[in-house]
């Protein structure tokens, strides 16, 4: 990975330490106009669950040669060690920041995990569909988009499906 990739990523993922959060935190940040913009955060249990779709969606990164950056590897199982940016593309940055964005407020983990099972099988237009519906028209209509995706990708909050549907799609 060069610093070029960092300088030309349109998302970068910030795998930070913050005072007040035990362990890793990752920030997702979009550059626009040059100029990195956070768009979302994932810490705790929510990130120990989400982390197996997390390293499937950053697995398909390359660098600017087409070359797999290989970023799996900073997202290891059991405890992540590095600190630092890492370069995303279209497709695995609007796909973490909407992950990251339907787990706010979320309570029960089967459905956050379910939510980012679900989103990293989207495709590239759809998570930049999805993405732009929950974040750019307006405050009201995004929360409403967040609501209604929530539903739609993990099921009603206190479903008994949802345990049903998580074993399923993790096959």
């Amino acid at each position: 990975m060069e610093k070029r990739d960092l300088e030309k990523a349109p998302w970068i993922i910030r795998i930070t330490e913050h005072k007040d959060k035990t362990g890793a935190v990752l920030v997702i940040k979009q550059c626009i106009e040059g100029k990195p913009v956070s768009k979302g955060m994932l810490h705790g249990q929510p990130l120990r669950r989400c982390l197996p779709a997390i390293r499937r969606i950053v697995s398909h990164v390359c660098d600017y040669a087409g070359i797999p950056l290989e970023l799996q590897k900073f997202f290891n199982r059991d405890r992540i060690t590095y600190r630092g940016n890492l370069p995303l593309d279209e497709e695995a940055g609007a796909k973490l920041a909407l992950i990251f964005k339907l787990q706010e407020r979320v309570a029960d983990l089967d459905r956050v995990e379910l939510m980012a099972w679900r989103v990293e099988r989207f495709s590239r237009e759809e998570a930049i569909y999805w993405f732009t519906r929950a974040t750019q028209y307006g405050k009201a209509a995004s929360r409403w988009a967040l609501a209604g995706m929530r539903v739609m990708l993990g099921g009603p909050a206190g479903d008994k499906e949802t345990q049903h549907m998580l074993t399923q799609i993790r096959k």
